[in-house]
């Protein structure tokens, strides 16, 4: 690749620190007790959860999407405000985690696969398998105030597929989204977090306005945003520990503007 693709500006890169975003996926389980089939660790209770959404409402923080923390730095309006994403657009989300949300004051993005409407969750070999939001759910979260954005058509390594495949996964699944929301999604978010600069440039050049992935690196910016794990063992002095985690580690790493260029 050339230079000029790979430079900070086509990165959507720039020497400002990250925002703080936490990512979830499937909301489950009795209140109170931990989920033993869940060997990947994506699912937390809906006790725990709305414990995590109380801890950061009493340490002056809201919960928001992603796009309105993104438009808060764009207008320099940076603080008190976390991301809160849920990743696989799991059908609990709608069953569990929206009236959490809406009851604490708190608003998120939900990365869906437009591709597995209705389906399961079939690349979690060993995990039990978890339903999907169909179409009439993604609407009905959409219409209750949360931002969709796309995860993808399957859940693929976009790392590892073929051109007309890596085309599909993020051309495809918005131009889906759209005709199912009436809205093309703003985010898109790398499936098992999986990013090279071939994705990262697919990603911008389909139109998205930022990106999602876990831990990116030295390509972390508009188009990778990393993320913070949030699981059923986090406490409040874990959710601490972790924020402050992050103020140290995303210090020097590359990150979305307070405003446009």
């Amino acid at each position: 690749m050339t230079a000029e693709l790979l430079s900070p500006r086509a990165l959507g890169r720039t020497s400002r620190r990250a925002p703080w975003t936490l990512m979830y996926h499937s909301v489950n389980g009795s209140d109170g007790s931990r989920d033993d089939d869940d060997p990947y660790l994506v699912t937390v209770t809906p006790a725990r959860l709305a414990r995590q959404l109380a801890w950061l409402r009493d340490h002056g923080l809201r919960g928001v999407s992603m796009r309105e923390l993104l438009a808060a730095r764009a207008a320099g309006r940076r603080s008190h405000r976390v991301g809160l994403t849920f990743d696989d657009g799991y059908a609990d989300f709608r069953t569990h985690a929206l009236p959490l949300l809406l009851e604490h004051g708190h608003t998120a993005t939900v990365f869906v696969l437009p591709g597995r409407l209705g389906g399961t969750n079939v690349w979690d070999t060993r995990g039990p398998r978890k339903t999907l939001l169909d179409a009439d759910g993604i609407r009905e979260v959409a219409a209750a105030g949360m931002e969709i954005g796309s995860h993808g058509l399957l859940h693929r390594d976009l790392t590892t597929v073929h051109e007309v495949t890596l085309a599909a996964e993020v051309r495809g699944s918005r131009r889906r989204l759209a005709d199912l929301t009436g809205t093309a999604p703003e985010g898109f978010c790398y499936p098992y977090g999986a990013i090279d600069v071939r994705a990262l440039l697919a990603v911008r050049d389909a139109g998205y306005g930022y990106a999602c992935a876990v831990d990116p690196g030295p390509l972390a910016g508009r188009y990778a945003l990393p993320r913070t794990y949030v699981g059923e063992d986090d406490t409040g002095p874990r959710l601490h520990a972790k924020r402050w985690l992050h103020r140290v580690r995303r210090a020097r790493l590359t990150a979305l503007p307070e405003q446009d260029e």
